[in-house]
C-alpha cells in the first residue's frame, strides 16, 4: 500500500501594529553587516517594507499568548522600523506585514533565514543599474537610492556595457572580476571577444595583460605629443580616447593615433610660421631631431635682448626679497612652508629673466636657420641660428667648431628660394617587427648599431678625460698610416679630422651621460677658443702642454669609430667585415686602455634600449646570468613585452650589460681561444647557491605577481 505524501502548511501571515512587535534574543545574527540600519531605514521610506517579518507569539508563564510577538528573523528590519518610529516617519501603531511562526526552534528560525540567504551575483547588479539608466534615472539617483558612490555606480555601467559573449563566460565562473573590469576598458566587443580569445587560449590572461591588450595600438594621454597640443583639442577633433575606470590610468589612451600626429605637425607648422616672419633662410621641423643633428653647422651667437627699466627694477626686488628671506631664516633647521614656497617663486622668476630671447645679426638670420621640436615635457623647443655649410658666404669669419664631413639630413635640405623661408617637416623611421621565437637569431643589425652607438660615444667621453692613451692612440694611428700601407682602415681612429655618425638612433643618446659630457666639455672649450680662426694659432700657443693635451684629447675623440656594421653580403660595403671586426677589436684595446665601463657611463638594460628589441630566450638569459635560473623562472611564463618589463626591473642595478657593450679581457679571450674558461665579471661570479639566493634576496621575489 503506498504511503501518502504529507502536504506541508505554511504559517498564516498577519498584519501586526508595530507597537505590538519586540525584538527576540534568538536572533542568530550579532555582528553587523551590510547597509547601515539608516541606510536600511531611508531603503523601506522609499519602497515600503519589501519582505515580512517572521515573529512568534510572546506567551506568559502559564503558556497564555500576551498580545506581544517576538522577532527573531527580520531583526535588522526591526531596528530601521524603530528608527522610522523615533524619527515620527512611521505611526507606532502602522500594520506590520509579519509571518507568525509556531514550534519550532526561534533560533533554527533566525539561522536558516540567514543560511538560505542567497546574494545577488554582481553581472545582476551590474544589469540592474544599467535598466535603472536605460529608465531614464542618473547616476547621481541610482547611488543615492542604493547607498553607493556615483563613481560607483559609473564603474557598474561601464561592467554592464561589456560584451554579453564575456557576461556569459563570467557568469559561468569562466572569468574573474578582475578580468572582466579589465576588458571595460574598450567599448569594441569585437576586440574584447578576440582578445579573450587569444589570452584564454594562451594562458595568459591576467588583467594587466589583457589592458596591455586592449591599449597596443594607442597612446597614451601623458605622452609628450599630447602635452603640446593638449587633450582637448584632440577630442575637440574628434579623437576617441579609452579610459579605465578602475586603476589609474594617466588620463587614458588616445586611440587615434594618425589624427593626434597630424595635430602634433599642424601645431608645430604654425608655430615654424610664426617664427619664419624673423627672416630665417630654413625652419626645420620635427617632433624630435636625432642625436648630432647639428654637427657640421656653424651656430651663430645671439645677443640677450635688453631688459626693460622695469624689468631690471623688478629683478632687483626680487633680489632683495631673496637676500632678506636668506638671511632671516640662515640659522633655521627647516624653512616654513609659506617661505619655502616664496623662495621658489622669486628663484622661477629670476630664472625666467635669464632665459629671455635673444637677438641676431640680420645678416646672420638671411642664411642661418631654426630647428622647431617638442621638449620632453611637452613643450616647444626653438633652437634657433644655424648655418649650413652650403650656405656659407665665401669671405664669412666663423666661429670655432670641430671638423667633420657629416652632412644635414635629407629632410631638412633647404629650397631653392631665399626670399621666403623653407619650412620641412622631418619624418620619423620604423623598425618592422620580427619573429621572435627562435632563440638562436642573432642580435639584429640595428639594435647592435645602436648599442655600439652607446659605447662609442662613451668612448669618446673615456678618451677625452685620458690625454696620454688618446695621443698614444693617435700616434698608433699616423704610424699605421705611415709605414703599414692598408693598415689604416683597421683603426677605431678616424683622423682626419672626421666625425662619424650613427647610422641608427639609439633610444635615448642625446640623453645620456656621455652625451652630456661632451657637449659641455665642448662648448667649454669653444668659449676659450678666438672666434677668428686666425688666431687660433697664437691661442694655441699660449696654452700650456697640460691644457694643449687637455685639447688635443678632447679633439681626438670625435675621430672614436667603434661602430658595428652589418656585413655586405657581396662585400661590397663602405667596409669590409674584416675591416668592421679589426676596428672592433682596437676598439677594444682603447676601451680597456681607459678603463671604460659602460654602466658608470650610464647605460641601463631597458624595454626600449635593450629588453624590447631581443628574443624572450635572451631576455632570460641576461636575468639568468645577472640574477640566477631562480629569477629567470619568475619571468619565464609571461608574454614578451610582460617579461621584457619585468626584466628590467630585475636587472636595475646588476651592471649586466649585453655583449656588444661589454669590456671584453684579451688574457680571457685567449684562454678561451685555447679551450679554457676565463673568469667570470665580477657581477657575474656568484658563488651563491640560486636556491638560497633567492630566498636571501627578497626583490628576487615578487619579479611577477
Amino acid at each position: 500500500m503506498t504511503k501518502a505524501i504529507q502536504k506541508i502548511t505554511l504559517s498564516p501571515s498577519r498584519d501586526i501594529p508595530f507597537n505590538k512587535l519586540v525584538l527576540s534574543q534568538s536572533n542568530v545574527r550579532r555582528v553587523k553587516a551590510g547597509i547601515s540600519i539608516e541606510q536600511l531605514a531611508e531603503s523601506i521610506a522609499q519602497r515600503t517594507l519589501l519582505q515580512s517579518l517572521s515573529v512568534r507569539a510572546v506567551v506568559d508563564a502559564e503558556g497564555v499568548e500576551t498580545g506581544m510577538f517576538e522577532v527573531p528573523a527580520g531583526g535588522r528590519r526591526y531596528r530601521a522600523l524603530e528608527l522610522l518610529v523615533k524619527q515620527k516617519r512611521m505611526a507606532k501603531t502602522q500594520a506590520v506585514p509579519c509571518v507568525v511562526r509556531e514550534g519550532g526552534i526561534a533560533e533554527d528560525d533566525s539561522l536558516a533565514e540567514n543560511d538560505e540567504r542567497v546574494g545577488l551575483h554582481p553581472l545582476d547588479q551590474f544589469r540592474a543599474f544599467q535598466t535603472l539608466s536605460g529608465a531614464g534615472m542618473s547616476e547621481e539617483d541610482i547611488a543615492a537610492r542604493h547607498f553607493v558612490t556615483p563613481g560607483v555606480v559609473k564603474q557598474r555601467l561601464r561592467l554592464a556595457s561589456v560584451s554579453p559573449k564575456l557576461h556569459e563566460i563570467y557568469a559561468e565562473d569562466g572569468m574573474t572580476l578582475e578580468q572582466l573590469m579589465a576588458f571595460s576598458v574598450t567599448a569594441d566587443h569585437a576586440r574584447q571577444e578576440q582578445v579573450w580569445e587569444n589570452v584564454s587560449r594562451s594562458g595568459y590572461d591576467e588583467p594587466y595583460q589583457i589592458r596591455r591588450l586592449l591599449t597596443e595600438n594607442t597612446v597614451r594621454a601623458s605622452d609628450r605629443r599630447v602635452q603640446f597640443i593638449g587633450l582637448d583639442v584632440y577630442e575637440q577633433a574628434g579623437g576617441g580616447v579609452l579610459r579605465d575606470l578602475f586603476e589609474h590610468d594617466d588620463g587614458g589612451w588616445l586611440q587615434d593615433v594618425a589624427l593626434l600626429d597630424r595635430l602634433v605637425t599642424e601645431k608645430l607648422k604654425a608655430e615654424a610660421e610664426t617664427i619664419a616672419a624673423e627672416g630665417w633662410k630654413w625652419i626645420s621641423v620635427a617632433v624630435d631631431f636625432p642625436y648630432g643633428h647639428t654637427n657640421g653647422l656653424r651656430e651663430l651667437e645671439g645677443k640677450p635682448v635688453d631688459l626693460t627699466s622695469e624689468e631690471q627694477a623688478t629683478i632687483d626686488a626680487l633680489n632683495v626679497e631673496q637676500a632678506k628671506l636668506e638671511s632671516e631664516y640662515q640659522d633655521a633647521d627647516e624653512l616654513p612652508e609659506e617661505v619655502d614656497q616664496r623662495l621658489g617663486e622669486i628663484e622661477a622668476a629670476l630664472l625666467a629673466f635669464e632665459d629671455r630671447p635673444e637677438t641676431y645679426d640680420p645678416a646672420g638670420i638671411a642664411q642661418a636657420g631654426v630647428f622647431v621640436s617638442i621638449d620632453s615635457e611637452g613643450r616647444l623647443s626653438v633652437d634657433r641660428g644655424y648655418v649650413r655649410p652650403e650656405d656659407e658666404a665665401p669671405a664669412a669669419d666663423f666661429d670655432v667648431e670641430r671638423g667633420t664631413d657629416a652632412s644635414p639630413d635629407e629632410g631638412q635640405k633647404v629650397g631653392a628660394s631665399a626670399t621666403r623661408t623653407a619650412i620641412s617637416v622631418a619624418g620619423a623611421s620604423t623598425e618592422p617587427e620580427e619573429d621572435d621565437e627562435d632563440p638562436a637569431r642573432p642580435l639584429p643589425d640595428r639594435l647592435i648599431i645602436e648599442l655600439t652607438a652607446h659605447r662609442t660615444l662613451a668612448l669618446r667621453d673615456a678618451l677625452a678625460e685620458n690625454p696620454e692613451v688618446a695621443f698614444q692612440a693617435v700616434l698608433h694611428n699616423f704610424v699605421l698610416t705611415a709605414f703599414y700601407r692598408f693598415a689604416s682602415s683597421g683603426s677605431c681612429l678616424e683622423i682626419g679630422l672626421r666625425t662619424p655618425t650613427f647610422p641608427a638612433q639609439a633610444p635615448g643618446l642625446r640623453e645620456s651621460v656621455s652625451a652630456k659630457a661632451v657637449e659641455a666639455r665642448h662648448e667649454s672649450w669653444k668659449a676659450r677658443l678666438p672666434k677668428s680662426e686666425n688666431d687660433l694659432w697664437d691661442a694655441l700657443t699660449a696654452l700650456d702642454g697640460t691644457a694643449q693635451a687637455s685639447l688635443f684629447a678632447h679633439c681626438a675623440s670625435f675621430a672614436v669609430n667603434a661602430l658595428y656594421e652589418p656585413e655586405n653580403r657581396y662585400n661590397q660595403g663602405r667596409v669590409s667585415a674584416h675591416g668592421v671586426r679589426t676596428r672592433l677589436d682596437q676598439a677594444d684595446v682603447v676601451a680597456r686602455a681607459v678603463g671604460l665601463d659602460m654602466v658608470e657611463a650610464g647605460w641601463r638594460p631597458t624595454v626600449d634600449s635593450y629588453l624590447g628589441r631581443v628574443t624572450k630566450p635572451r631576455i632570460l638569459e641576461a636575468v639568468r646570468q645577472a640574477k640566477g635560473e631562480s629569477s629567470a623562472q619568475l619571468i619565464d611564463h609571461l608574454k614578451k613585452a610582460d617579461m621584457a618589463k619585468e626584466a628590467e626591473r630585475l636587472l636595475d642595478g646588476s651592471g649586466w650589460l649585453p655583449e656588444p657593450l661589454r669590456l671584453v679581457d684579451s688574457s680571457a679571450a685567449s684562454l678561451e681561444q685555447e679551450g679554457e674558461a676565463g673568469p667570470l665579471p665580477e657581477f657575474l661570479d656568484d658563488e651563491e647557491d640560486p636556491v638560497n639566493a633567492r630566498n636571501d634576496d627578497p626583490q628576487q621575489l615578487d619579479a611577477a605577481e
